[in-house]
């Protein structure tokens, strides 16, 4: 059993009966008398208790859209505090909380899930998977977890060692637990789990790490596996798991399966009651480059695509591939979102994507037709997407073969995993746009390696490269996107890049936090500023409302990280100028609760020890921490301040610098040992790298009055 903590607040359970559109006093109950059943009524209906937010995206067509209005454009600024919650975690806050009569459960870094009273900011229970420390090495992108599902009396969360848990929603006990990976694998769970009709759907990541994607469903009563899709094929001599992918293994060359291929499903899901289809979003090959994972080409089917998939049976009904033949990471993971539209004069009932790739997608949901596919962002590797084939149609600029290219967007893409929000009252998708670029240079001589990551890429040979190759900068945007005009209505341009997601509600109101630790409020249908208020702790998670006793809060989970610790916006970020806390803000109308204090950090870099070492093993260094350390430890060793920025080494941390990397002496702390990969020598190049680009910034310090770099 894990450990769970309680406090004085006991809930008990409701055996029976759900909500209804016509109850919604079921969620203004006093706290400590019920924890009501959420059933599969329930949640088709959803959209009828406004108070709650019982799915991820509020309802299963994933809209996050709330019809409450107590909040809007009228009285916004009239918001304050009415209280905070610290997590006890200080790297990436991901997680969308779920609302269910009066208790709020989210998940933090580390998988862990918090109970807590909506009304006043009390913890009820917490739980703790204790996922192993040394397993962050295995997480490309952050310790973060995106939220859990709820279900009868249940909460499910998907720990990041690719265990899917059940939890007593009243108590926080575990009920069960299966584990979905093969623990020989590098696979991860960082999504939050679905549930429809009594299954829960689960999938993983870790395609860099060389695994093979799929998605699974489970029973939510037992855990027991019902069905299991396999997003790209395995050995071709061997059966194959399920008829569909005999027509995918056609469309891949070499031998992909002896570097996993990839495909990972590690995010976007979104449900159809009526056609009882989940649609599903798949990653990235592996490796990223498609010379070296499929050498003779082919469009490596089921990667980037978005799936139909049949909720009893697991059976593909339709897919549709955003990006045939992926050569940039362009994952159709970011999510995924349902409405009816009018297009050509007919009303449809479509899904829409704006995936990595930078076109934005509406596809008919019943058949997977394409409907419309246009531009979001800047976007060079592909000039537009042929309405005929539905194929994007490449250019020169996004090659890479023969020389180093700049790529718009990068692989963090024109739109990642950060929700997007649709209103029906405007007609408009709210996007948390990004224009970035990357340079993508080819690794001639890349090699499968296990232990590490598998880009295909030469990640030694970055560093120059940023040097040497001029780049746009890069910018952060709430970018509010007419879908059947296919253009931009306004925008709002924020000073990072990496930003949170959005939420729109019928008060005209649209909510968005940003890198900088600001969380404002704007017109849904002109983009004004209506409100802002500074938190110091920067937001990458979607904010949320809900009612209790009648009175509207909004809510936003606040701790920067992700995957862009490794080195995006770096000194505009609050985690690199402040403590980054893992902490829940609560809004309501006359709040006075005055924001916490956040502590500054000391971004004076200390003394460094004297640089013996050779310019051979200095260079030899940086190529092996770009191509070990940099993903965490940002690029150029210039942290974010999520993780420990090594310029900032002191005396102590000097002299266990091998015990550390080498021996593992913070395990515990989330840093692994290297051992298998780095030799001592090695250690001490990477050492030396650190120690010189410290001394380098030092200086910088002292001749420009710079402060923090």
């Amino acid at each position: 059993m894990r450990s769970i903590v309680f406090t004085a607040v006991v809930i008990g359970l409701v055996v029976g009966g759900c909500g209804t559109a016509n109850e919604e006093s079921s969620g203004d109950e006093e706290l400590g008398a019920q924890v009501s059943i959420v059933g599969a009524e329930r949640l088709v209906a959803a959209d009828q208790e406004p108070h709650n937010w019982l799915t991820h995206g509020r309802t299963y067509d994933e809209q996050r859209f709330s019809p409450l209005d107590q909040i809007n454009e009228g009285n916004v600024g009239q918001l304050g505090l009415a209280w905070s919650y610290d997590t006890g975690q200080h790297r990436g806050h991901e997680a969308t909380p779920i609302v269910v009569d009066g208790v709020i459960y989210l998940t933090a870094a580390w998988s862990i899930v918090h109970a807590i009273d909506a009304r006043s900011g009390e913890a009820i229970w917490t739980y703790d998977p204790k996922v192993p420390g040394g397993y962050a090495r295995w997480a490309c992108c952050d310790v973060v977890n995106r939220g859990v599902a709820v279900w009868e009396d249940k909460v499910y969360v998907g720990a990041l060692d690719g265990r899917l848990i059940a939890l007593n929603a009243a108590s926080g006990e575990e009920i069960w637990s299966v584990q979905t990976t093969d623990p020989q694998r590098h696979y991860t769970i960082t999504g939050a789990p679905r549930v429809a009709k009594g299954k829960v759907v689960i999938g993983n990541g870790g395609a860099e790490y060389g695994v093979r994607g799929y998605i699974t469903a489970y029973d939510a009563d037992s855990g027991e596996e019902a069905w299991r899709f396999w997003t790209v094929p395995g050995d071709p001599s061997l059966p194959f798991e399920h008829e569909e992918l005999e027509a995918a293994a056609a469309t891949w060359t070499g031998e992909w399966w002896k570097v996993g291929g990839g495909g990972t499903a590690w995010d976007s899901m979104a449900y159809d009651p009526e056609l009882e289809l989940m649609y599903v979003g798949t990653g990235n090959g592996s490796p990223w480059t498609r010379v070296h994972r499929s050498p003779d080409g082919g469009d490596n089917l089921y990667l980037s695509s978005i799936l139909a998939l049949d909720i009893d049976s697991g059976k593909l009904a339709w897919h549709y591939q955003t990006t045939p033949g992926d050569n940039w990471d362009f994952t159709a993971v970011q999510p995924i979102t349902l409405a009816e539209l009018e297009i050509d004069g007919t009303r449809r009932k479509v899904l829409m994507q704006a995936p990595k790739n930078g076109f934005f997608y509406i596809l008919d949901r019943a058949t997977g037709e394409l409907l419309s596919a246009e531009k979001y962002v800047e976007t060079t590797w592909a000039s537009h997407v042929d309405m005929e084939t539905g194929r994007p149609v490449e250019t020169a600029g996004g090659d890479y073969l023969d020389k180093p290219k700049v790529v718009l967007p990068g692989p963090f893409g024109g739109h990642n995993w950060h929700p997007q929000s649709y209103s029906p009252e405007t007609g408009l998708m709210y996007l948390p746009a990004r224009e970035a670029s990357f340079i993508y240079p080819l690794n001639r001589e890349f090699e499968y390696n296990e232990p590490g990551w598998n880009l295909g890429l030469d990640m030694r040979g970055l560093p120059r490269h940023l040097v040497e190759m001029e780049q746009p900068v890069p910018t952060g945007h709430l970018r509010a996107w007419d879908p059947v005009a296919s253009k931009v209505v306004w925008d709002v341009e924020v000073p990072g890049s990496v930003n949170g997601g959005a939420l729109s509600t019928a008060g005209n109101l649209v909510f968005h936090g940003t890198s900088e630790g600001e969380f404002a409020a704007f017109a849904a249908d002109s983009g004004k500023e209506l409100w802002e208020v500074r938190l110091n702790i920067g937001v990458i998670a979607a904010p949320v409302t809900y009612t209790v006793d009648g009175e509207q809060y909004v809510a936003i989970l606040a701790g920067w990280g992700g995957g862009a610790i490794i080195g995006f916006d770096v000194a505009i970020t609050a985690a690199y100028s402040f403590e980054n806390v893992g902490r829940l803000f609560v809004f309501k109308l006359g709040g006075t609760t005055p924001i916490p204090l956040v502590k500054e950090r000391n971004l004076e870099i200390p003394e460094q020890p004297p640089l013996t070492a050779s310019a051979a093993t200095i260079e030899n260094g940086q190529g092996l921490f770009h191509e070990y350390c940099a993903f965490c430890h940002g690029l150029l060793a210039h942290s974010t301040g999520v993780i420990a920025d090594l310029r900032m080494m002191d005396e102590g941390a000097h002299a266990t610098f091998d015990a550390v990397v080498l021996d593992g002496l913070m395990e515990s702390e989330g840093m692994a040992s290297f051992a298998d990969v780095l030799d001592k020598d090695q250690a001490d190049a990477v050492h030396a790298y650190i120690v010189s680009r410290a001394r380098e910034d030092r200086e910088l310090q002292a001749t420009t009055d710079a402060g923090g770099l």
